[in-house]
């Protein structure tokens, strides 16, 4: 039985990074992204409005959906991040059962002031994809660092988007979760441990 890794929770808590560190351990698991998918569509297409970037927000959710499913369909082990919430959970759900497939979460949480400043010092670098910031894009665009603090998610907001929209309930399949308050106190080791015996578990 193949298996899918989904890596959850509230943003600003490294799911890519350790997306990435679960794949070098793991190099049998193929990554797949829906903010990669975002930002290719963004470069891609462009959106010169909200209503715009909301349209392809959505194609992307549904290329995303379809890439998942060729993965499965060639039996290929897959990691994804996301901040998942209760909108993908029936989608998601149906698809494992479908391709039968064994399938873990990670969730993700931590002390929200924290996420928000390190949300904040990502949003304010050179590598952050503009496409996340802005509500009016097209490719090449650079945002100078005035424009870019200007277009940081206020705090408020982001404390809301975290207590109301069901990051740190959602898990799908056995669920791991890990505090990332702090990054020096996460035992990877652990966690790869289990993640070695579930694939143990269903070869």
């Amino acid at each position: 039985m193949s298996q899918l890794i989904l890596i959850g929770g509230y943003p600003g808590t490294g799911k890519t990074y350790l997306s990435k560190k679960i794949q070098q351990r793991f190099p049998v698991f193929q990554m797949l992204s829906v903010d990669d998918i975002k930002e290719e569509n963004w470069d891609s297409f462009g959106f010169n409005n909200l209503k715009e970037k909301e349209i392809l927000n959505k194609k992307s959710i549904d290329d995303y959906y379809e890439k998942m499913e060729k993965h499965f369909q060639q039996k290929d082990y897959v990691i994804s991040d996301y901040p998942f919430s209760a909108k993908q959970k029936d989608r998601l759900e149906y698809l494992v059962q479908h391709y039968n497939y064994q399938v873990m979460t990670i969730r993700l949480v931590a002390d929200l002031d924290v996420l928000y400043a390190r949300q904040k010092k990502r949003d304010l670098e050179d590598s952050r994809h503009p496409g996340h910031l802005l509500t009016a894009y097209h490719r090449g665009e650079v945002l100078s660092e005035d424009l870019r603090k200007n277009n940081v998610l206020e705090y408020n907001e982001f404390i809301e988007r975290c207590k109301t929209r069901g990051y740190d309930r959602f898990s799908l399949g056995y669920l791991y979760e890990m505090n990332v308050s702090d990054f020096a106190d996460i035992d990877y080791e652990a966690l790869f441990s289990v993640i070695s015996e579930c694939i143990q578990k269903r070869k």
